[in-house]
């Protein structure tokens, strides 16, 4: 039996209106899971100092090549914490357009921003707009520190709707 976190096997499913996002972090964690392509497992890669855990879900899109060398990131609203590997139907309600800096190298690292749709909490949410304005400031916070972990830089470069996060998808899938 083939694995379902194997590539080859695990196929992006998507329609006008959802997205299915692979969990790699569940929300509350310290600890930062990625998968492996290579093994076809999702392993630890880091675990984050005490006090500081991942916000929200953090997964991917399978079958998708980001700037940054990895699969398209999700930011992912939803009422509990999934497990790494599990696939969650989506609703796509932005992006959150940031770029890494690694010496002197600027990449982008945009994170797309979805929400679950199997859910109470954030079923009225539709687009980015519908959060508070401190939220993005929180996020922003968090991936600074996040990305200072690893001895680079991060910074916000702004918030756009489901349109613009589409096209990112668009371009990762032709990328991959």
């Amino acid at each position: 039996m083939k694995s379902l976190a194997n590539p080859t096997v695990l196929k992006p499913v998507q329609d006008d209106d959802l997205i299915q996002v692979i969990i790699e972090t569940p929300a509350q964690s310290r600890n930062k899971f990625a998968f492996d392509a290579k093994q076809s497992i999702f392993a630890l890669k880091k675990v984050l100092p005490a006090g500081m855990v991942f916000p929200y879900d953090f997964g991917f899109l399978p079958q998708t090549l980001a700037p940054d060398g990895d699969p398209i990131d999700v930011l992912l609203l939803m009422d509990e914490p999934a497990f790494p590997g599990v696939a969650v139907m989506a609703r796509l309600i932005g992006v959150i357009e940031g770029e890494q800096i690694d010496g002197k190298e600027k990449i982008r690292n945009d994170r797309l921003v979805a929400v679950a749709e199997a859910n109470h909490m954030y079923a009225g949410i539709r687009k980015l707009s519908d959060l508070p304005s401190k939220w993005v400031k929180e996020l922003q916070v968090f991936f600074v520190n996040y990305h200072n972990l690893e001895g680079k830089q991060y910074r916000l470069l702004g918030c756009r709707g489901a349109k613009q996060a589409m096209r990112l998808i668009k371009a990762a899938k032709k990328a991959a």
